[in-house]
């Protein structure tokens, strides 16, 4: 059961663009937002927020690391923009991106799918998209992985979400070269055009 909480606005917040990654585990969507994150280092106009989780930080997924209790009462003060729950960990997106795209700037983050809908609800400038990648794949990636914390991987592999929540406005399948579909989704980020 996932449990989200989202501004509570009349109007939804913008100028700015919220990119919202998403996929299943082993997509490699840490690996495309590291290099998109490279390729956007000199442009200000683009934020990639930690996430706030209770869970410790890795080299593959740099968050804030918080204990429950800790999420807990943050979450109680109002310091977060949006949280969930997912695979027996608490996440969250800081309240600061909300002055970010007040500001025009655009926020890229990995969320998950059960997340969308609110956050199209609360911000005006919603992209969704989606990191995917061939069964097989997702498996090995997640095989070589062997993140504690992952859990067991074949209820990973079989989790499903009901598509229309995801509702993507672009898809990445992963599969092929890290450097070319983070070239993709930097232009994504950028709000540039591009085709496969």
């Amino acid at each position: 059961m996932s449990e989200t909480v989202a501004p509570e606005r009349a109007d939804a917040i913008g100028p700015g663009r919220l990119v919202l990654v998403v996929g299943p585990s082993g997509a490699g969507k840490d690996t495309l937002l590291r290099l998109a994150q490279a390729a956007c280092i000199d442009d200000h106009e683009v934020v990639f927020p930690r996430r706030v989780v209770t869970r410790e930080s890795s080299a593959a997924e740099d968050n804030i690391a918080m204990n429950p209790d800790e999420f807990r009462r943050a979450r109680d003060h109002g310091d977060f923009a949006v949280h969930w729950v997912a695979h027996g960990h608490s996440y969250a997106l800081p309240l600061e991106i909300n002055d970010d795209i007040r500001a025009g700037r655009a926020v890229v983050v990995n969320v998950s799918r059960t997340v969308i809908g609110v956050l199209r609800q609360a911000y005006a400038n919603v992209v969704v998209v989606a990191i995917t990648a061939p069964p097989d794949v997702l498996a090995q990636r997640l095989a070589a992985r062997a993140r504690h914390s992952d859990g067991n991987i074949a209820e990973r592999l079989t989790r499903s979400v009901d598509d229309s929540v995801a509702q993507a406005d672009i898809t990445i399948v992963n599969a092929g070269s890290a450097e070319y579909h983070s070239r993709q989704l930097a232009r994504v980020i950028r709000n540039e055009c591009w085709h496969e």
